[in-house]
């Protein structure tokens, strides 16, 4: 039985160089979100700041309009961090700690704010610094191209099946209206983009972009009397790679932390594979999806590649992944953006990129060096 209802979503559009803010950035969205709620800013007693950029717990309270903030909290895991945000927001509500949570996150990459620079600030970066750099692997692109190639040498997997990931994530994020990328592409040219670092070409990899996005968390009573249709978290896990700080060093490049979550979050949530309508997969690079459909277990490990193929991903497939244009070709808001999506998606408001008939779906995190969350989200009743 769900413990908590995600209510309101909300987003600024999506651009580069942007001359605002990250704060301002997280704070239009945290007022979209709340607003889409049909709450004030004094509703909210939690609040759960995303990434490495915009504003700490203190500037809401500061400046925001929150007069009884009584949670607060950051989960320091990257890309995983939004999907932990979700958990334990929920996990602060159902222990009566707080009544109502804000997960905001903006930023703005003009000002020096990189994603992958959050590598270099993490406690462990020392493990990096003794065992990738030496050879040359420093940025997120060269950190995890190890673990594709390692798959590609094992299993067979190949560059047009990653590619396959990217085509159908763009595709997606041109019906979206907030997509950054609003041009098709095709297989031919994802084949032609310049190599990064080998095997990631220019369309594997994530976009660096400015803006904010929000959702806000409450419980499934509360939810029931506000203004949209809610939806209801059903189960969520966190899980860390083997070896969470240093990939090469693991017994197996190709598993990370979504392996050890995945199980969990469906025990938890009492649905199978079969139940899930949309998918919201971290796309850091398309390997990364590939990946973690595997150790999620819509397929066995090894299959991710033909699993793709066919249309699988793309809207009317069997798994309709990423419907908003993801990472690669919407905007890279650390999943936040991934939580937005699947909360329309459930709620039947996604528009021209709308799943027919969704009623159950999932959204992961990966952070870092692998770190994984899975939430499974299912729409609830007004």
């Amino acid at each position: 039985m769900s413990r908590a209802s995600v209510v309101g979503v909300g987003e600024t559009e999506y651009t580069k160089r942007s001359p605002r803010t990250a704060l301002q950035h997280q704070l239009e969205a945290s007022l979209t979100a709340i607003a889409d709620a049909g709450l004030t800013p004094g509703d909210v007693d939690g609040v759960i700041p995303i990434g490495i950029t915009g504003a700490p717990v203190e500037e809401y309270v500061a400046d925001f309009g929150i007069t009884d903030l009584r949670f607060s909290a950051v989960v320091p895991h990257g890309g995983a961090s939004a999907v932990g945000a979700l958990q334990l927001a929920g996990a602060a509500i159902a222990a009566g700690l707080c009544s109502t949570v804000l997960v905001p996150f903006g930023r703005n990459t003009s000002s020096g704010a990189k994603a992958g620079q959050r590598i270099h600030t993490m406690p462990q970066f020392h493990f990096v610094s003794e065992y990738e750099r030496p050879a040359g692997n420093i940025a997120p692109a060269q950190l995890y191209a190890p673990m594709a190639r390692r798959h590609m040498e094992l299993y067979g997997t190949t560059s047009e099946q990653f590619g396959e990931i990217a085509v159908s994530t763009r595709e997606h994020a041109l019906l979206n209206g907030r997509g950054l990328m609003t041009r098709p592409i095709t297989l031919a040219d994802h084949q032609a983009s310049r190599m990064i670092t080998d095997p990631f070409r220019l369309l594997d990899c994530s976009l660096e972009s400015d803006g904010g996005a929000a959702f806000v968390v409450t419980s499934p009573e509360r939810a029931r009397d506000l203004a949209q249709t809610p939806v209801d978290l059903l189960g969520s896990a966190m899980g860390h790679p083997d070896s969470p700080s240093s990939i090469t060093q693991r017994p197996d490049l190709t598993r990370v932390g979504v392996a050890k979550a995945a199980a969990l979050a469906f025990e938890a949530a009492g649905v199978t594979h079969a139940d899930i309508d949309v998918a919201e997969i971290y796309d850091c690079f398309t390997y990364i999806v590939l990946c973690q459909l595997e150790d999620l277990g819509f397929c066995a490990k090894g299959e991710g590649g033909p699993f793709v193929e066919g249309g699988r991903l793309r809207l009317g497939g069997e798994l309709p992944t990423n419907t908003h244009g993801g990472l690669l070709s919407q905007s890279h808001m650390l999943a936040v953006n991934h939580v937005v999506e699947l909360v329309r998606q459930l709620r039947g408001t996604a528009g021209a990129a709308q799943v027919a008939g969704a009623e159950t779906g999932l959204v992961t995190g990966y952070g870092d060096m692998g770190d994984g969350g899975v939430a499974i989200l299912r729409k609830g009743t007004s």
